[in-house]
């Protein structure tokens, strides 16, 4: 059986950094041709390719319970965990503004902008995570038993520890 769980969504600071880059670029490579450099012309192909990259990072989010195993689908990177895996004792639901040393801070291979964070980041207690945030104020931090953290920004983070509780000792019992 499957079960998907809501990402939140990022807000509008997510878009709004990007936007600006993308627009100034734009406005650059107008400015270029009107004043009779064709050969900025290919940058045209490269703007387009970055506004698609950017948007399909922004919306691909999406976290699914299916045999046992949680996928993480956000931006460009997937992270699959056995549930067997994930400790769901020590796992909770944190604010990222009070417990700062959970924070985000070295980004190993991932995607960050304003108000949107995935993929692999070493926090600032040195711990490996991957993350999918788009709210730092209601995060299900999930401890796998590796060490590694998933820091995850759900709409109702509640249900997906719940449902973990519910199906680890089940599966370990077998």
């Amino acid at each position: 059986m499957s079960r998907e769980f809501s990402v939140r969504a990022p807000g509008p600071r997510a878009w709004l950094l990007p936007g600006i880059a993308l627009g100034a670029a734009a406005a650059g490579i107008l400015i270029a041709l009107l004043h009779g450099d064709h050969q900025a012309a290919w940058a045209v192909p490269v703007l387009l390719l970055c506004v698609g990259l950017i948007a399909f990072t922004l919306r691909r989010r999406r976290i699914s319970l299916e045999n046992g195993v949680l996928t993480i689908a956000a931006g460009v990177h997937t992270h699959r965990v056995a549930v067997l895996e994930i400790d769901a004792n020590r796992s909770r639901i944190i604010d990222l503004r009070e417990q700062t040393q959970y924070k985000p801070m070295l980004k190993t291979f991932g995607s960050g902008m304003a108000g949107y964070q995935s993929g692999h980041f070493r926090l600032r207690n040195r711990d490996k995570a991957f993350t999918l945030l788009t709210d730092r104020t209601r995060v299900l931090m999930l401890q796998e038993k590796s060490g590694r953290k998933l820091l995850l920004s759900l709409e109702q983070p509640q249900a997906l520890l719940d449902e973990l509780r519910r199906v680890a000792p089940r599966r370990s019992s077998r």
